[in-house]
C-alpha cells in the first residue's frame, strides 16, 4: 500500500471520528441529565457536571478550538506546543474558582458571567483572532474562574470533595482534547466551518444572556 494511500485511509478515518463527536458528546451529555435519584458519587458528579450544562460544554470544545487556531499557520501536520498552554490555564484556574466555591466565596453574576465567556469564545473563533499567548492567557483565566466557581458551588452533599474536583479536570480535559482535535482538523482543510462554528456558540452565548 503506498504512502498515499495510507495518509488518505487516516485522514478519513479521523474525519469519520471528529464528525461523530459532537454525536458522542451529546449523548453522554443527555445520559448525564437524565440520571435521577440517589447521588451518584464524587468521582462520576464531577465528570458528568462539564457534560450537564451546555453553557460549560461549549465553553470548554470552544476553549480547544482557539487555542489550535493559535497554531503557525504553516504548521499543518503538527499542533504546536503552544496550542496546548490556554487549555491548561483554564484547568488550573478552574481549579481554583471552584475551590473558592466549595469554601464560600461569593462571586457576582456568575452565571451572566459564563454566558459572556460563551459569546466571546464564539466571536474570537468566528474572527479567528490570534492574540499575544500570554493576553489570551489571561483572558482564558477570566472565564475558567467563572465557570470553575459554579461547579464548586454545586457539589453534591456527601460528595467526596477530592473525587469530585478530579472528575471535573478529567472531563475538562477531555473537552479541551475534542476541541483541539477539531479546531486543527477545521483550520486544516474547512476554514470557512471555523467562522459558521464561532458565529453558532456565539449565538448560543447571546441566548443563553438573553
Amino acid at each position: 500500500m503506498s504512502l498515499l494511500t495510507l495518509k488518505t485511509t487516516y485522514w478519513l478515518r479521523s474525519n469519520r471520528i471528529l464528525r461523530l463527536l459532537p454525536l458522542g458528546l451529546a449523548a453522554f451529555s443527555t445520559g448525564a441529565l437524565a440520571h435521577t435519584g440517589h447521588e451518584i458519587g464524587g468521582f462520576a458528579s464531577g465528570f458528568t457536571h462539564p457534560f450537564g450544562g451546555l453553557d460549560h460544554l461549549l465553553a470548554m470544545v470552544a476553549v480547544g478550538v482557539w487555542s489550535a487556531l493559535q497554531a503557525a499557520p504553516h504548521a499543518l501536520h503538527r499542533i504546536s506546543r503552544r496550542v496546548w498552554l490556554w487549555p491548561a490555564v483554564f484547568v488550573g484556574t478552574m481549579l481554583c474558582g471552584a475551590i473558592a466555591g466549595l469554601n464560600g466565596f461569593a462571586m457576582p453574576a456568575v452565571e451572566s458571567s459564563i454566558a459572556l465567556s460563551v459569546l466571546a469564545l464564539g466571536l474570537l473563533i468566528a474572527l479567528r483572532a490570534r492574540l499575544p499567548l500570554i493576553v489570551g492567557a489571561l483572558l482564558i483565566a477570566a472565564f475558567a474562574v467563572v465557570h470553575g466557581h459554579a461547579h464548586g458551588s454545586e457539589v453534591p452533599p456527601g460528595a467526596s470533595v477530592w473525587l469530585y474536583l478530579t472528575g471535573m479536570t478529567c472531563a475538562t480535559l477531555l473537552l479541551h482534547v475534542s476541541g483541539v482535535l477539531a479546531g486543527t482538523q477545521l483550520r486544516r482543510r474547512n476554514a470557512w466551518l471555523v467562522r459558521v462554528l464561532g458565529v453558532a456558540v456565539a449565538g448560543v452565548g447571546i441566548a443563553l444572556l438573553a
